[in-house]
């Protein structure tokens, strides 16, 4: 996902991914940031994929609110 407003000089990035973990659970993997550069990386925990896949969901509608786009 992507935010993109030049004439406030905002190049923003936002992607998000849903992996299994060592313990038979799921982690949310989430890397943010100024596009072109590294950004910041988050790992969150979940007891199992349907949970990280429903706290993914809920990221994308609150990033769709906050002018986020999908890129493909």
């Amino acid at each position: 996902m992507q935010r993109i407003h030049p004439e406030k000089n905002e190049w923003r990035y936002y992607a998000m991914a849903v992996q299994p973990d060592l313990f038979g659970g799921a982690a949310l993997l989430r890397r943010w940031g100024r596009i072109g550069t590294k950004g910041t990386m988050r790992l969150d925990l979940h007891a199992s994929e349907g949970d990280a896949a429903n706290a993914l969901a809920a990221l994308v509608r609150y990033r769709k609110k906050r002018g986020y786009q999908a890129i493909s």
